[in-house]
């Protein structure tokens, strides 16, 4: 064997050993720690959930696609970056609940008592609002259709106690 070949199988024994390494290390710093790893899916999918009772549930990325929820307490519910779509909240209890981040499209909040409930950054289109008590909600940089703000605005007060944005301030009030 001559020279040169014995140069050309190392640098490709090296380079596989390389590759192995860097392989390895990349696996171990991309790792999750146990105790970050989420939590099993909260999936209520097409489910009957009226007069359930979730107060102060940790129910974080939860998935509440097209369930009844009418009257269901969620009082301090942590509901951060929960799916609600297509759901029926009718005179369900929200207040003090966090909805931060949460989708809450097509949701009929209709009578619901949202008081002091957090909003911020929520996706709430085509949602509905009549008569829901919206007294310390915080709705900053939530989307929600137009109509549905001017119609908040008329009756919205309040400050939010843990945010300490006032209502009307979050929802671009005049």
């Amino acid at each position: 064997m001559s020279a040169t070949s014995v140069k050309s199988i190392f640098r490709i024994v090296l380079s596989i050993i390389l590759s192995v390494v860097l392989a390895f290390g990349w696996v171990l710093l991309s790792a999750t720690p146990a105790f970050a790893l989420p939590k099993a899916n909260i999936n209520y999918t097409n489910i009957n959930l009226s007069d359930r009772d979730f107060s102060n549930s940790d129910l974080a990325g939860g998935t509440f696609v097209a369930a009844e929820m009418r009257g269901t307490n969620f009082q301090g519910a942590d509901l951060t970056n929960a799916i609600l779509t297509k759901g029926v909240l009718w005179k369900a209890n929200l207040s003090g609940a966090n909805l931060s981040g949460a989708l809450a499209d097509r949701i009929t909040f209709d009578g619901a008592n949202l008081t002091n409930a957090n909003f911020t950054e929520a996706i709430m289109t085509r949602s509905r609002f009549f008569d829901a008590a919206i007294s310390g909600a915080d709705f900053t940089d939530a989307i929600i259709d137009a109509y549905q703000v001017t119609m908040m605005c008329e009756k919205a007060d309040g400050v939010n106690p843990v945010t300490g944005v006032s209502t009307r301030e979050s929802l671009g009030c005049p």
